[in-house]
């Protein structure tokens, strides 16, 4: 995950440094650079602080480094795998330096923050190269400036999502299932992607639609069990034994479209399941979900509960090539069965 940090240390007034802080909490922001001597800010919020004494970085671990000639630039480049994190304010020359830093710090242990006074600028900076920055430090001179970069390292790359025909539901052992209770309400269409396979995802919906017997409750997916795969932000995947409060995971809707969620509550009970399986171009998949009307599989044109499913109905899914090493996709060949 990218880090976005806002600069509280350079403003003068010691109210208009504790408003950096305030407008950045309330905008999503969790790292601030501070003023030595401010400390009695992190009684505003829980926080990571970095502290700044005449404009440079008190910790060792840290460097500040200001790019306008390429000497500076050699200098930059010289910290990596020597310090932690390397912040970077770049002068007229600004993509190059970066695309100089991110290549050469890529795999040194050293995390490289460009400092960027509107959200263009650091977008740019989070693309460059591809991977881009490891963060960003928002340098603006009005605290009210600061929202702009509100969600800037939160969006979710959306998914593409294809259809699976089913081929068969049969009952399996009483198994271990869990409830994925999200910080987020979700509509119909909308839910979490899971599967048995880490190739193939389905698109199961949250308990977002009405039903005469219980109550809507568009905040959870009951997901699998304890074995499944579900997608987490930055194109991963976990075990659905793993995941736990606090954590985050992908939501999707039947277009695609995706965002990261908090996890605030995880239910393992022990419940009746049924085997879905589906196949697509000769490759066949499974899920094991609970046997509940109230669980459905996201379609083109709405859902299907899994007590209603048949052979021949064409459901939602993520399918991927290769496989998965430590939730991370591998190119290589993993037959999953």
């Amino acid at each position: 995950m990218k880090t976005v940090a806002v600069r509280a240390d350079a403003a003068r007034d010691m109210e208009d440094r504790k408003a950096f802080v305030t407008e950045g909490l309330e905008s999503g922001m969790s790292v601030f650079i501070l003023r030595k001597g401010d400390e009695g800010f992190e009684s505003i919020g829980r926080f990571e602080s970095i502290y700044f004494e005449d404009g440079q970085p008190v910790d060792d671990r840290v460097a500040y480094c200001t790019i306008d000639t390429p000497e500076d630039q050699e200098r930059a480049l010289s910290l990596a795998g020597r310090k932690d994190t390397v912040i970077v304010k770049a002068g007229d020359w600004t993509v190059i330096p970066l695309e100089n830093m991110i290549a050469r710090f890529r795999s040194s242990g050293t995390r490289v923050f460009a400092e960027a006074s509107t959200r263009e600028d650091a977008e740019l900076y989070l693309k460059t190269m591809e991977n881009g920055v490891d963060g960003i430090v928002v340098s603006v001179d009005d605290p009210s400036e600061v929202s702009a970069f509100k969600g800037l390292c939160v969006e979710e790359e959306d998914s593409v999502l294809t259809e699976v025909t089913v081929t068969g539901i049969r009952q399996t052992e009483m198994s271990d299932r869990v409830c994925v209770d999200t910080c987020s309400m979700m509509v119909p269409g909308e839910g979490m992607l899971v599967g048995s396979y880490s190739n193939c995802l389905f698109l199961v919906q949250s308990e977002s639609e009405e039903n005469g017997y219980v109550a809507s409750r568009p905040f959870r997916v009951n997901a699998s069990a304890v074995h499944a795969y579900i997608k987490v932000p930055g194109g991963r995947t976990r075990y659905l034994s793993e995941i736990s409060s606090g954590d985050s995971v992908v939501v999707c809707d039947r277009s695609g479209k995706s965002r990261a969620v908090s996890v605030g509550r995880c239910k393992n009970e022990l419940r009746p399941m049924l085997m879905v399986d589906a196949e697509l171009n000769g490759r066949r998949y499974s899920i094991v979900l609970q046997n509940a009307e109230t669980v459905k599989l996201v379609t083109r044109d709405g859902a299907v509960s899994v007590t209603a499913l048949k052979p021949g109905d064409r459901v939602l899914a993520e399918v991927t090539e290769g496989g998965r090493h430590f939730g991370m996709a591998v190119e290589e060949t993993i037959t999953e069965k």
